[in-house]
C-alpha cells in the first residue's frame, strides 16, 4: 500500500461519517489554509493551548502562527519553553495536561473511525487520552487506511523510519516507538469535543 496517496473522496466521506458517528465533529477541508482558518475560528480568546512535536502543525503554519503571538490564546508550550530552572519548568510540563485544548495529528485513521497515536515519551498522551476537555487532530487524508492492522502496518513501516530521519537530523537522536494509542471511541462521561479536520492534501507523516 502507498502510504502517500491521497484518500479518494468517497473514502474521505465514509471517514467522515463514521467519525461523525461518533459524536466527533468533523470538517473535511480542502488544503491547509483551509484547516489553519479553521482552528483560528475554533479556538476562542483567553483559551489555553498545547500541542506536541507535530510535522503537520508545522505544515499548515499552525507553529508559526502561534509564536507570532497575535492569537490570543494562552501558549502552554510558549511558556514551558521560556521557563530557564529545570525543575519548575517540569512543574509547568505537568500542569499543561490540563490545557483547554490540545492540538496533534493521528498516525493512522482507519475508515471506521478509529485511530492511532504513537509516541516516544508519551507526554502529548495525558491531553489526549482524558486531561484536555477539546481536542483538534489535523490529519491529510493520506493517512486514511481501511483497517487497524493497516494502520499499525503504516506506522511501522513508513512513520518510524520518517521521523526517525527528522529526529535524528533536528536532535541527534534516534526516536523508539514506545508507547501506542488505539483511540476507538470517547466516553460521553468525559463530556470532551473532540474536533477532526480531515484535510485532501498529503499532510506529515
Amino acid at each position: 500500500m502507498n502510504y502517500e496517496t491521497l484518500a479518494t473522496p468517497e473514502i474521505i466521506a465514509k471517514t467522515a461519517a463514521a467519525l461523525q458517528a461518533k459524536k466527533y465533529q468533523v470538517f473535511s477541508l480542502a488544503n491547509r489554509a483551509e484547516a489553519l482558518a479553521k482552528i483560528k475560528e475554533l479556538i476562542p480568546a483567553g483559551a489555553s493551548v498545547m500541542n506536541g512535536s507535530s510535522t503537520t502543525l508545522d505544515e499548515i503554519g499552525y507553529t508559526d502562527y502561534l509564536k507570532a503571538g497575535q492569537h490570543g490564546w494562552h501558549d502552554l508550550h510558549a511558556a514551558i519553553n521560556a521557563e530557564n530552572d529545570k525543575t519548575k519548568r517540569d512543574i509547568l510540563r505537568r500542569q499543561s495536561v490540563l490545557s483547554d485544548y490540545y492540538l496533534g495529528s493521528v498516525h493512522g485513521m482507519v475508515e471506521n473511525g478509529e485511530f492511532v497515536i504513537a509516541s516516544n515519551t508519551g507526554s502529548q498522551l495525558p491531553h489526549v487520552v482524558y486531561t484536555s476537555p477539546n481536542l483538534i487532530f489535523v490529519v491529510g487524508s493520506q493517512k486514511i487506511v481501511p483497517t487497524l492492522d493497516e494502520a499499525l502496518k503504516r506506522l511501522e513501516a513508513y512513520v518510524i523510519p520518517l521521523e526517525d530521519q527528522r529526529m535524528q537530523r533536528v536532535y541527534g537522536m534516534e526516536t523508539n516507538l514506545s508507547k501506542l494509542l488505539f483511540f476507538r471511541a470517547e466516553s460521553p462521561l468525559n463530556n470532551r469535543k473532540i474536533t477532526i479536520i480531515l484535510v485532501n492534501e498529503k499532510l506529515g507523516f
